[in-house]
């Protein structure tokens, strides 16, 4: 049997590995006040304050401190709790028997941040709109690269190299859409698998619930029954290291599991602020796939898209004008599209391309002139203060070089001139050479924030925004 001095020094031992594993506020709370009254080689009786310690032990700690237990006192040792004699209580409960290290299988008594009670396979609402799915979206070189990851991940979850899958972009541009549109495709595909898409601002707001409550062990664990688990504006971590160690513990689990995991955010990894290293590491572990502007071949596939979603006939010569005069993202083309088709009802009107111009005035400003090819290569010029005639020079220096690529890259973005046009009007090139000036400029925007101040600096020039 083991003397009292040594079985109160275990415990001192259990409690310092337990104490690895929970928060030192759900330490204090729970585990300080506790202390070993006996131990008989196979039943260790631990003093609590009162039963409200047997339940939170028994429900919430039981699978942290199994595994602990049995190393320290041996496998086979039962708990027993003493708690003070009152009026109506007994001075005595018997726990669950220490060896069985495997967790239970069911898990009814985990309350979820969605309230939804029974066993762990339960299918719990995934909370996708319906409106976001892959045969709504419109895809187009502005979004081709998440929208194809989006469908392999779908097709199989957790097994690409793209997890997590990083969609990043700015507001407005289908960030949610795209992922949540993975979570329809899975369900439809993998019925079995548990999907769950949640904003940062929700999962934040969970957590701190559970951390006044002190349930953040069954937070984390409902957490980590997720299959596919989507968090939209992962940026919202920022700052908050409370939530930064609850997700990371989550991100860990689902990583090592297998399971899939779809992050949205304004930023790129590298650019995201206040987030601990351990987590900016783990999002760059899968692809970041970075969501642009549409071009005007997407913008008219996403007005005729949209029309007919509405039922409204757009003439052919309005859609090309709310193209050419609409440079913003995605939402506002379809909020500026859905107005006009209001309007057009409302006051009885035929939509022309002089209703489209009257109602564009209240949701986006105009661009007052067709941007040419000429005046880009006229706004950068200027910007790197280069002749016209040194710049359609055979000259080859590298700033002079620099300067016809970004003019090759401007006139790509916001012309809708061919890229043979484009390459004979900037010093006659081919469009391979359009091609690889575009790809140039773009890989150095990723990696150079100054080059990318000043693209986008000219940019504003370009489309009069200075």
């Amino acid at each position: 049997m083991m003397q009292n001095d040594r079985y109160n020094e275990v415990w001192q031992d259990c409690l310092e590995k337990l104490r690895l594993t929970i928060t030192e506020e759900e330490f204090v709370k729970w585990f300080k006040p506790i202390w070993p009254i006996g131990y008989d080689g196979a039943n260790l009786r631990l003093r609590v304050p009162n039963e409200s310690f047997v339940a939170s032990i028994e429900k919430r700690y039981l699978q942290l401190l199994r595994p602990i237990i049995s190393e320290l006192y041996g496998e086979g040792t039962q708990l027993h709790y003493a708690v003070p004699r009152k009026a109506q209580t007994s001075s005595e409960s018997t726990a669950t028997a220490v060896p069985q290290i495997a967790g239970r299988t069911d898990t009814a008594d985990i309350k979820n941040p969605f309230v939804i009670p029974g066993l762990r396979r339960i299918m719990f609402d995934p909370q996708l709109n319906a409106n976001y799915n892959f045969d709504n979206h419109i895809e187009g070189e502005c979004n081709r690269l998440a929208r194809s990851a989006g469908m392999a991940v779908a097709v199989s979850p957790g097994t690409t190299a793209f997890n997590p899958l990083y969609i990043y972009g700015d507001s407005g541009l289908g960030k949610t859409h795209i992922a949540q549109a993975i979570g329809h495709e899975v369900r439809q595909r993998h019925p079995e698998l548990q999907v769950l898409y949640v904003s940062m601002n929700k999962f934040q707001a969970q957590f701190q619930t559970a951390y006044k409550n002190g349930e953040i062990t069954d937070f984390i664990h409902f957490y980590q029954m997720v299959d596919v688990l989507i968090i939209d504006d992962i940026q919202e971590l920022t700052g908050k290291t409370g939530t930064q160690n609850a997700f990371f513990n989550i991100f860990n689990h689902l990583q090592l599991a297998g399971k899939q995991l779809i992050l949205t955010s304004d930023k790129p990894p590298v650019e995201l602020k206040d987030i601990e290293q351990r987590l900016l590491t783990r999002f760059k572990w899968g692809l970041s796939a970075q969501l642009s502007v549409p071009d005007y071949e997407t913008k008219i596939k996403i007005i005729r898209a949209k029309a007919k979603r509405l039922g409204a006939h757009i003439p052919e010569e309005v859609v090309s004008y709310l193209a050419d005069n609409i440079s913003a993202n995605v939402r506002e083309i379809e909020g500026a599209l859905s107005s006009l088709i209001a309007n057009a009802s409302f006051l009885g009107r035929k939509i022309t391309i002089s209703l489209a111009k009257d109602i564009l005035k209240v949701y986006v400003k105009l661009t007052q002139r067709e941007i040419t090819i000429d005046h880009i290569v006229k706004v950068v010029c200027d910007y790197y203060n280069i002749e016209l005639d040194t710049f359609n020079s055979a000259k080859r220096t590298r700033d002079v070089a620099q300067a016809r690529q970004v003019a090759m890259y401007l006139a790509k973005q916001h012309t809708k001139a061919p890229l043979t046009v484009i390459g004979s009007s900037i010093g006659g090139r081919n469009h391979a050479t359009v091609l690889h000036s575009c790809k140039a400029v773009a890989d150095m925007m990723d990696t150079d924030k100054q080059f990318k101040g000043q693209i986008e600096e000219i940019e504003r020039i370009v489309l009069g925004k200075n």
